[in-house]
């Protein structure tokens, strides 16, 4: 049966364009019920016998939900209690343009087959399809059509005789399609009746999301917020210039201030400073916020007040008091500021913490602690309280009312034991976004069929380099190996260089369930104790993996080189290698260093090492940039994997040598997959700072007698290696980590859909990454384009699409900051073990900021960094005098400045199980009132004060 529909559209010249649209309609779709009696089906999803009992309905039922119960409830649709739904694709095209996200979780949903939801055509069945009557809005027509399909399947089920006794609830939250439904004989309930009648699961009513917001306000009625401009209004307002639109970046360090960083490349005004509770106005962490920028009489400077929100319920009042610490800055430091007018998009996900339990009693309202400082408190009622504490829990956000200082929301699992180390690596990957499920059937399907081994087949276009002495250089433990070296002599005295790369992309072919999960996870994530892989373990530890003494597939980037290092050619080729040895970078050292052993791999070793010192210098005199950041090595205890040893990591001379030849491959590949395609190059870049980043390390490099010129990245590697002094040997240390903490961050991105490719910290015109496929979807892309640039592979369209490789830029950008994230997490989750174990300590460190009320300070030994308060609860408030211009502190009569050597004692601070953290008190140098004494360990344990002494005593 065919409805069609014919309509006039008026085109950009003017011309009328005649438009017919058919929609098919037909009498074959079936109802997806096991015992059918009508419907000629060969397989069934929902179950003749439902097992859902609610005191509502006595009888077997199936649920029908509404569009906004699906968006809404999906953490209560994703619970295993809930089954047999039918999912109307009414409902379903309205899910998928109103919240992907959403959408893909119920998807995921329909095809887990215990979950029994099936999704029925309803707009193209012949009795189940309306059409839009005259006067009726979109959203009354697919209420009608909803209540048409439930209608149709309660009628339908009667037709059976195994069926008679079902029933079909419509799920709605919308009270006017409810009480139409129920005019129509319908059966409906809204979804918070449905929850608290199913008698067996009462746990599920916490669960539920408050979509109202009236019903859950605080009783005080107090408005503290402005209203939020609706969307129509904001985008009026940012095309006439009224407002900017940006995204929200909430402090780390100060609850009460936050950043927007704004859109658009012509933008004056790039970062707006918000300050205050009301100027913040219910943003939240990577929102997509419309700002209104303020007189520039009432512009603001960055606070370096330290606050942490440790209000309770809606204490306004203190609020307030903390406020006034931030307003005394120096106004003619003043940067631009603004407030928050409205929300263009939410970016509320899913957040990991802990209950702060009411000390109300029989109170059902309680809030919620997110793992992350950047996120507010949560309120959420729940009558499982008693049994959340001291569990890491997870809650989603449903809303934020004017009248409440904290946003509303709901209990959606619990997660484990806070403390419990596999727990918290849960916590910790939730809280970065990192795919962590195991691989789907679906994507292991695609693996290679083991025993597994080089066909004929796969010699076509590809060089045979097994006789070749290649070794590969990693650190201890590496199983995934994506890179080998070689180095030979040819007979003109040129020397011959390969850099063999795994060649992923043999594996992995576009499009397939592989590719997208490879292309959504981005990167391996590197935690402490264990790895997170990008692409299945059969692939990144075994068949892509170049180890030794075995036969693997690779693509080959191979130089000839004079002795001198200069390139005379280089090629690109598909090849097949058999690496001589697998070696530690402390073996390929010993190697190198030993003048017993002359076999094939220690000459190749020696020549790539003086070969990657001359290309070192020569990387340097053009002016790329040597930076510094205390990285830490854990030695885990091999039964209960915890850290009993910490120490910072040892750089080798292979290290650099391997380093040099992986950036040489990265920079050729660069320009030929540019040649090629310089409209779709996938490529790297590293923006230069704005020169007010480096203010910091100008001032501090000044207080010690020393000027930084950091015109370009050629002056600051110069002055950076001229900034010795000999009573200080670790000062040129400390000016690299602070140079580290100038820089923006490398970016990929597509080349047609940018102009600047220059690479600041390796002072390189070009850049990309080729090295590591195994653990980076970028290489991967890059493998496909240089492959078809040299003949070896055939091109596909998403490959020469701008627009999808810009998209996969920015996911791989994403991807790649969130593992930088949850690694430093993880080291530093993983300190607190080491520091929990160790007791107290006393260590010495360096200064390296200087705060309002804190110092920062570094401790070169475990590479750790850690605040000294000056302000605390409950202890006498010392004299506190702040230098802003050479960033100094004076506590009493003493002076604290930027690189000042000090001693710590250092605890770990268990008081609050939510954020244990390392403690830092100062020993030395002395100061009275404010010097760490035992109280301070006793108190961090939560142990009873000695009397002997009182804190601040």
């Amino acid at each position: 049966m065919l409805k069609s529909k014919t309509f006039m559209k008026k085109t950009r010249s003017g011309g009328i364009l005649k438009i017919v649209r058919e929609h098919y309609l037909r009498d074959d779709i079936t109802c997806g019920c096991q015992g059918c009696d009508e419907c000629q089906q060969e397989s069934t999803v929902l179950q003749l016998e439902p097992i859902l009992q609610s005191s509502l309905c006595q009888s077997p039922h199936y649920i029908l939900p509404d569009t906004n119960v699906l968006l809404h409830q999906i953490d209560i649709l994703e619970d295993p209690i809930i089954q047999n739904l039918i999912l109307l694709q009414t409902v379903l095209q309205e899910v998928r343009r109103r919240s992907a996200p959403v959408y893909k979780r119920i998807r995921d949903l329909t095809v887990n087959p215990e979950k029994h939801f099936y999704t029925f055509t309803n707009e193209h069945h012949r009795e189940t399809y309306i059409e839009q009557e005259q006067g009726e809005n979109a959203n009354d027509r697919n209420d009608r059509a909803i209540r048409t399909a439930t209608a149709w399947y309660s009628k339908h089920l009667k037709k059976s005789a195994n069926l008679k006794n079902l029933e079909v609830l419509l799920i709605t939250n919308d009270q006017r399609n409810k009480e139409k439904a129920v005019e129509e004989g319908i059966i409906a309930y809204t979804c918070e009746e449905y929850i608290k009648s199913l008698l067996a699961n009462p746990e599920l009513f916490d669960r539920l999301a408050y979509v109202s917001d009236e019903k859950n306000e605080v009783e005080s009625g107090r408005i503290i917020f402005s209203e939020h401009i609706p969307l129509s209004r904001v985008q009026q307002g940012i095309k006439s210039g009224i407002y900017l639109q940006g995204t929200f970046r909430a402090s780390r360090d100060n609850f009460l201030e936050a950043t927007v960083w704004v859109h658009g490349e012509s933008v004056e005004n790039k970062e707006i400073i918000l300050q205050g509770l009301r100027n913040i106005n219910r943003a939240m962490h990577e929102d997509i916020v419309a700002v209104q920028l303020l007189e520039k009489e009432n512009w603001v400077a960055p606070s370096s007040v330290v606050l942490q929100d440790e209000g309770e319920s809606d204490d306004i009042e203190s609020v307030e008091e903390k406020e006034k610490m931030l307003k005394t800055g120096n106004k003619s430091k003043g940067k631009p500021s603004g407030k928050v007018v409205g929300i263009i998009k939410r970016n509320w996900r899913q957040y990991c913490g802990m209950l702060s339990k009411s000390q109300i009693k029989e109170s059902t309202r309680h809030l919620f602690t997110p793992a992350d400082r950047q996120i507010p408190r949560i309120r959420i009622e729940t009558r499982q309280a008693s049994t959340l504490e001291g569990q890491r829990i997870l809650v989603a956000v449903d809303g934020w009312p004017r009248n409440s200082r904290y946003p509303n929301g709901h209990f959606v699992r619990s997660l484990g034991t806070a403390g419990d180390k596999e727990t918290e690596t849960e916590v910790l990957l939730l809280e970065h976004d990192v795919p962590h499920q195991p691989f789907s059937q679906a994507v292991l399907s695609f693996l290679p069929k083991m025993p597994w081994s080089i066909i004929p087949e796969d010699m076509k276009n590809r060089v045979d380099l097994r006789h070749l002495f290649v070794c590969s250089v990693d650190p201890p433990g590496c199983t995934d190996i994506d890179d080998a070296l070689h180095c030979r002599e040819l007979d003109n005295g040129n020397l011959e260089v390969g850099v063999h790369i795994a060649d992923v992309s043999y594996f992995i072919r576009p499009g397939n369930a592989l590719d997208q999960e490879s292309s959504n996870r981005g990167t391996t994530v590197y935690l402490c104790d264990k790895r997170i892989d990008m692409v299945p373990e059969l692939l990144s530890s075994n068949l892509c993996s170049l180890r030794s003494e075995v036969e693997r597939l690779a693509f080959s980037c191979i130089w000839e080189i004079s002795q001198d290092a200069n390139i005379i050619n280089t090629k690109f080729t598909k090849s097949v290698i058999n690496s001589k040895a697998s070696l530690t970078y402390a073996e390929a050292q010993m190697r190198i260093d030993s003048p017993d052993m002359n076999d094939e791999i220690t000459k190749s070793l020696r020549l790539l090492n003086k070969l990657a010192k001359i290309l070192k210098k020569r990387r340097i005199d053009n002016g790329a940039l040597t930076l510094s950041s205390p990285e830490v090595r854990f030695h885990m205890d091999s039964e209960t994997h915890d850290p009993i040893d910490l120490q910072t990591k040892e750089l080798k001379e292979t290290n650099s040598m391997v380093e040099e030849f992986m950036l040489l491959a990265n920079i050729s590949v660069a320009q030929k997959i540019f040649d090629e395609f310089p409209e779709y190059a996938l490529l790297r870049k590293h923006p230069a700072p704005p020169p007010g980043n480096y203010d910091i390390l100008v001032k501090a490099a000044k207080s010690k007698n020393l000027e930084i010129k950091t015109d370009s990245a050629k002056a600051l590697a110069d002055s950076l290696d001229t900034a010795e002094s000999a009573e200080f040997p670790y000062l040129n240390t400390l000016l690299r980590i602070l140079a580290t903490r100038c820089m923006m961050q490398a970016v990929y991105f597509c080349s047609g859909m940018d102009s600047d490719f220059h690479h600041y910290g390796l002072a390189s015109p070009i850049y990309t990454h080729f090295t590591s496929p195994i653990r980076r979807y970028a290489d991967i892309i890059v493998h496909r384009l240089l492959a078809v640039a040299v003949g070896a592979d055939y091109t596909y369209p998403d490959l020469t699409d701008k627009h999808k490789l810009n998209d996969i830029c920015k996911n791989i950008n994403y991807r790649h900051k969130m593992a930088q994230y949850s690694q430093r997490s993880s080291v530093a989750f993983h300190t607190q073990l080491f520091f929990k174990h160790k007791g107290i300590l006393n260590e010495e460190g360096f200064i390296l900021f200087v705060r309002k009320n804190a110092i920062v300070v570094l401790i070169p030994k475990f590479g750790l960094e850690g605040t000294v308060f000056f302000e605390e609860k409950d202890k006498v408030k010392p004299r506190l005098i702040y230098n802003d211009e050479f960033p100094s502190l004076t506590v009493e009569d003493t002076t604290f400045n930027m690189f000042d050597k000090v001693k710590v004692k250092i605890t770990l601070d268990a008081s609050n199980i939510q954020h244990q953290k390392i403690r830092m008190a100062l020993v030395e140098p002395e100061i009275p009132g404010v010097t760490s004494n035992e109280n301070d360990q006793r108190k961090a344990n939560g142990e009873p004060i000695s009397k002997k002494s009182k804190p601040g005593k």
